[in-house]
């Protein structure tokens, strides 16, 4: 009875770290800090007058990098990446569009501001 029962916690003790896990959010990294940072001074230079695909692709690159980087540092980086999904998803649909009216572009640079400024007070706001 007793080795059922020390096999039945050590199954839920198994089983609730792998839960935990997820929940453990990341620490601060100064290259991800870096990163986000980065992607921030790209959106705020863009200029809706100017041909717009070049500034959409360098943001882009610059969510990628992001992205890279924090899959090579492993699974407990997942609260981050979740934290990039709508600018990444903002970014493809301006990309997938091609060039649009400056109106579209001052609309989608003005959400990206606001989704970036979100992803950098989580990014630099952890210990």
């Amino acid at each position: 009875m007793t080795k059922i029962l020390s096999a039945l916690i050590l199954s839920l003790a198994l089983t609730g770290c792998a839960t935990i896990q997820a929940w453990i959010p990341s620490f601060w990294d100064d290259n991800q800090s870096h990163y986000i940072t980065t992607a921030r001074l790209s959106i705020a230079k863009i200029d809706c007058t100017a041909q717009q695909q070049p500034q959409v692709a360098r943001i882009q690159d610059d969510l990628k990098m992001f992205e890279l980087y924090s899959q090579a540092k492993g699974n407990l980086q997942k609260d981050v990446l979740r934290v990039i999904e709508p600018m990444q998803s903002t970014v493809k649909e301006w990309s997938d569009r091609g060039e649009g009216s400056k109106t579209y572009c001052e609309l989608k640079k003005k959400l990206l501001t606001q989704q970036g400024e979100r992803a950098s007070k989580v990014i630099l706001g952890r210990w």
